[in-house]
């Protein structure tokens, strides 16, 4: 039971590693704000970010300093692709 804790810790410590960091209010909103890329990945790591959140106050599931329409639209995709992997499995027909 050990050796199964030890991946799932291992990349939940990884992937929150990418995990949006403090939002910092001196920095600028111009240096660098998160677009449509960052805001897929953030969307798609926040089960993880917000457990490491949970410990961790420098820690956000949301980043602040973004581009806007395209950084939401971003985190919902990715929200949606995580969140929703499960679905599939809800649509299958009986009898096939």
């Amino acid at each position: 039971m050990r050796k199964f804790w030890i991946p799932v810790l291992l990349v939940l410590v990884l992937l929150a590693g990418c995990a949006p960091g403090a939002n910092d209010v001196t920095r600028l909103p111009d240096d660098d704000p998160a677009g449509f890329w960052k805001g897929l990945w953030h969307g798609f790591i926040m089960l993880f970010t917000f457990i490491v959140s949970l410990f961790n106050d420098n820690v956000s599931i949301y980043e602040v300093h973004n581009t806007g329409k395209l950084y939401h639209l971003g985190y919902l995709i990715g929200a949606m692709i995580f969140f929703s992997g499960s679905g599939r499995g809800a649509c299958k027909r009986k009898g096939n």
